[in-house]
């Protein structure tokens, strides 16, 4: 018996997706490989994202669960000022506050509006065959299940994407990330960036006595930090300017991951009949626009939508393969060149760029990040 639609993947795409396809009254099941999720760190919810949440009921949900961001500044390690806050900068561009949220508190709102059951842990797709009116999955040590239709959701690494498209390769981008939570008040006027020559920290409200940071920095792939991963970050940026050391002292070293960042193209292929990818299985994108999780989110929504009108899923894939394209490959390469300039060689180089960009006047700046993340910025499909 066909389980309906079939979700590879319980990440943030994954379970936004049937979450969406859900409301519409579908059956659906979530593979999801791991028996236990990382609680992850933090993550940007943007307004475009919150509008795609609005159509399945979840933007409040999510905006009462983080913290917001209403400014929005930059400044260089000295604490010299790029972009000054000016007050609700934010929101006078994109229509609302952009929220940050713990990934874990964003899975757990997602995962609330799902029927109970739809969720199955340690359930690792090996191998996946396209079939007349459907497809079937092969489980790790647990058999075979047949689907309507199959959506990958399984991230970077997507065996869906595999499936679709061959062998993906990855690059290494040529530098790592930190992210971490730490128990301390963040000025309002202070979210945002500290930038140097190669390296960059974010700072952001999680609530009124949490933050998320992250720190990137240009290193080779695969290293380890003996003295352990905070107490390096701490010996990188703890001589910053205000509030980067008294974040990173009040950072207890069991919430820091560290990541090296790759890159992948994006798969050449999204759909091919009942079997389609979204999210980063689709479309990874470096962190530097802040719009991974939020196009996964967009993802999901117009997924579901053209599935309501469409007269199969195959038709409703091939149809969200063509609407999501274009968006999608702006901000991979958009993300891209950020990350290049940032972490340009040598560091004088970038450097120069990066403080140059104060010369970019900040309506057009806004104007630009508007088009990107607002929330009129998302829209579903005629």
């Amino acid at each position: 018996m066909s389980e309906g639609f079939v979700v590879v993947g319980a990440g943030i795409a994954g379970l936004a997706t049937a979450v969406a396809l859900q409301r519409d009254g579908h059956r659906v099941v979530v593979l999801e490989a791991r028996s236990d999720t990382s609680p992850g760190a933090g993550i940007s919810i943007w307004p475009n994202a919150l509008a795609a949440l609005d159509e399945i009921g979840l933007g409040d949900a999510v905006r009462a669960a983080g913290g917001r961001v209403t400014a929005g500044a930059m400044r260089w390690r000295d604490g010299s000022w790029l972009r000054a806050p000016a007050p609700q900068r934010l929101v006078k561009a994109l229509g609302e506050p952009l929220v940050v949220i713990q990934r874990a508190a964003l899975r757990d709102v997602l995962a609330a509006a799902l029927a109970p059951g739809t969720v199955r842990h340690g359930a690792n797709v090996s191998a996946l065959v396209a079939m007349a009116g459907g497809a079937r999955l092969t489980l790790e040590g647990r058999g075979v299940i047949d689907a309507d239709a199959v959506i990958g959701a399984d991230g970077t690494h997507s065996v869906v994407a595999r499936h679709l498209n061959g062998t993906l390769a990855h690059r290494y981008a040529g530098y790592t990330a930190w992210r971490g939570v730490a128990r301390y008040a963040l000025d309002p006027d202070l979210a945002g960036e500290t930038l140097a020559a190669g390296a960059v920290v974010g700072h952001v409200p999680l609530g009124d006595d949490l933050t998320y940071w992250f720190a990137t920095e240009q290193t080779p792939e695969g290293g380890r930090r003996g003295l352990g991963e905070l107490d390096h970050v701490r010996q990188k940026f703890g001589h910053w300017a205000q509030p980067v050391p008294d974040i990173l002292a009040a950072t207890d070293p069991a919430n820091v991951l560290r990541n090296d960042l790759y890159d992948r193209a994006p798969a050449r292929q999204w759909a091919r009949g009942p079997i389609v990818v979204v999210g980063d299985a689709a479309h990874p994108m470096r962190p530097h626009l802040g719009q991974g999780g939020c196009q996964a989110i967009e993802d999901a929504v117009v997924l579901a939508h053209l599935v309501r009108r469409a007269a199969d899923p195959a038709g409703a894939f091939a149809d969200f393969a063509a609407a999501r394209r274009r968006r999608t490959t702006r901000m991979v390469r958009e993300a891209a060149l950020i990350g290049t300039v940032l972490n340009l060689r040598p560091t004088a180089v970038g450097a120069a760029l990066t403080r140059a960009s104060v010369l970019v006047p900040d309506a057009v700046m806004l104007g630009h990040l508007a088009s990107v993340a607002a929330g009129a910025a998302f829209r579903l499909p005629d």
